[in-house]
């Protein structure tokens, strides 16, 4: 009998175990849902999406300690940069908050789980929509059917945030991934001299943002050309982009960080990989089909494939050196197959170490001064990328790259 109830205990105690880590996981799910606000007074000031409907973000308030620090993302997406591509994306989620979700899961970076995120898990944090398609830079008046209007959604939000208590902020970091990591490096400077001067630590933190000219490479002129439609086709203006890059070069040639970043004020870090998926599989590979199963299996890929891969590797890592010799760009740069970082576990926890680091790590010791961190992995036995995990996205929104 004293058998059957000792085992009866412990059967209840693993029932209970298991129902508190239920609840915990589900309450940490519960946290990290947050409900979308859509910016209707933003539409009056001409700050719209592509379609004409007004921008969104989602919010989480800060609590405790990190009630006065802010945590600002920007959506990412791609462009487009013809009318037909651009009215395409009027029916998607990235050129209107029409098809916005309703409410999101927050990713790793904003995450109010301490032991996931722990320098930030309890800060403001902010996820702003993409719904331009120009890196939150465009500002066009324009007789079509298609509004382009980045900059003014950019600041019709962050004059939001300001009045619901962002002019108070101690701490700030203005974040973006892919194509909104490029907004983030070029309003950086504006967001902490214009938004925030009288905080106590603004920085900027770019996830997959780091789109490389590559000049010396085949395509370049290609790469060139398609931000210069960008450009043109959003009405991004000089005046928006650095004076220090636009006094030197053509302002399209200014959206390729490598030559902006070395004139920045503001602190910035870098979590890049040096054979970023989507520069490779959009900018470098001839043919995106025939790549699947090569950068699935690097022994299936023909000695072209494996020299295109190589050179891009070289180039990456060469242009992000020549800019780590300030000490205001902190940066982690590996060598993994991926595109992004903040919305999944793969490439955030002990998956991807630098220093014997991980990216959560490598940012909050940055961010907080505790230590500095610029890191580019040169340690392959071949200039190939490693065979790392792969996740699916970076972003909440498919349809990305239209």
């Amino acid at each position: 009998m004293a058998i059957n109830i000792q085992t009866a205990v412990d059967h209840w105690l693993r029932l209970l175990v298991c129902l508190v880590i239920s609840m915990t996981i589900h309450a940490s799910a519960n946290l990290n849902n947050v409900n979308i606000t859509i910016l209707q007074s933003a539409v009056a000031k001409g700050a719209v999406c592509l379609d004409g409907s007004p921008p969104a973000y989602y919010h989480a308030k800060g609590f405790g300690e990190g009630a006065n620090n802010w945590f600002l993302e920007l959506q990412g997406g791609g462009w487009c940069n013809t009318e037909e591509k651009c009215l395409y994306r009027t029916t998607q989620s990235t050129g209107s908050s029409k098809y916005k979700e309703k409410n999101i899961t927050f990713g790793q970076i904003d995450s109010q789980n301490q032991t996931e995120n722990p320098d930030f898990y309890n800060w403001n944090r902010v996820y702003i929509g993409y719904c331009d398609c120009s890196s939150y830079l465009g500002n066009l008046e324009s007789n079509t059917n298609i509004t382009r209007r980045g900059a003014r959604i950019f600041d019709a939000i962050i004059e939001d945030l300001l009045a619901k208590g962002m002019s108070n902020a101690e701490n700030a970091i203005l974040a973006g991934d892919s194509a909104g990591g490029l907004g983030a490096i070029l309003h950086c400077d504006r967001f902490s001299q214009e938004v925030l001067p009288n905080a106590k630590r603004v920085k900027c933190l770019t996830d997959s943002g780091f789109f490389i000219h590559a000049k010396h490479l085949p395509g370049a002129d290609k790469r060139a050309e398609y931000f210069a439609n960008v450009t043109a086709y959003h009405g991004i203006h000089a005046d928006s982009l650095p004076s220090s890059c636009t006094s030197r070069m053509n302002a399209s040639l200014c959206l390729f960080p490598e030559n902006i970043i070395g004139d920045m004020k503001t602190p910035l870090f870098l979590v890049e990989s040096a054979f970023d998926e989507y520069q490779l599989t959009h900018n470098f590979f001839s043919n995106e089909s025939t790549w699947t199963n090569c950068t699935s299996n690097l022994e299936v890929c023909t000695p072209s494939q494996l020299q295109t891969m190589k050179d891009y590797g070289i180039a990456s890592r060469q242009t992000l050196q020549e800019i780590s010799d300030t000490t205001s760009v902190g940066m982690f740069v590996h060598s993994c197959y991926r595109h992004g970082h903040f919305y999944e576990h793969a490439g955030w926890d002990q998956s991807t170490l630098l220093a014997g680091k991980t990216i959560a790590q490598a940012i909050g010791d940055w961010f907080y001064d505790r230590s500095f961190f610029q890191e580019i992995d040169y340690d392959n036995e071949l200039p190939l990328f490693r065979n790392c995990s792969k996740f699916t996205s970076c972003s909440h929104e498919t349809n990305l790259y239209a």
